[in-house]
């Protein structure tokens, strides 16, 4: 049941079981679903805006309803351009004063889930799933199809 992470260095715990749709809990529709939506994007990346556009037509589309929109832009500023060789959070993939705009929007809004246009581990989702009190996904699970279940528990 534990497996060692390295020398000297405590368990990691498995929780549970995982379900079909890869997530432990009860499901949650996306369609009619309130979304926020959550991009993380280079300074490279000069279509952002375009993207986001993209993913929130793709989900109204599909029956969601997008109630906010938060975009993380890596290493735009000077001092950023000099963070960019340093690794992202790999827990979150987001800084943390950017983790609680997400969460005080999706409180505001009262938001069902998050989505996000980045592609994310199942680590990240659990992680910012727990952080953030609602559901986590990435796009292309919500646009497999308008009834894509994401585990979530009650």
């Amino acid at each position: 049941m534990y497996q060692l992470r390295g020398r000297g260095r405590r368990p990691a715990r498995r929780v549970g079981r995982v379900v079909p749709n890869g997530r432990p809990g009860s499901p949650v529709v996306v369609a009619g679903a309130r979304v926020v939506i959550v991009g993380y994007f280079s300074a490279k990346e000069k279509t952002y805006v375009a993207l986001m556009d993209a993913a929130d037509a793709e989900l109204t589309a599909r029956g969601a309803r997008v109630v906010g929109r938060i975009v993380q832009r890596r290493g735009v500023s000077s001092g950023g351009v000099g963070k960019m060789t340093l690794p992202y959070s790999s827990r979150t993939l987001l800084s943390s004063g950017k983790i609680r705009e997400v969460a005080e929007t999706c409180a505001e809004t009262d938001a069902d889930a998050v989505v996000f246009v980045a592609a994310l581990t199942e680590h990240q989702q659990r992680v910012l799933t727990g952080m953030l009190g609602r559901p986590v996904m990435r796009l292309v699970e919500a646009l497999a199809t308008h009834q894509y279940h994401l585990a979530w528990p009650m």
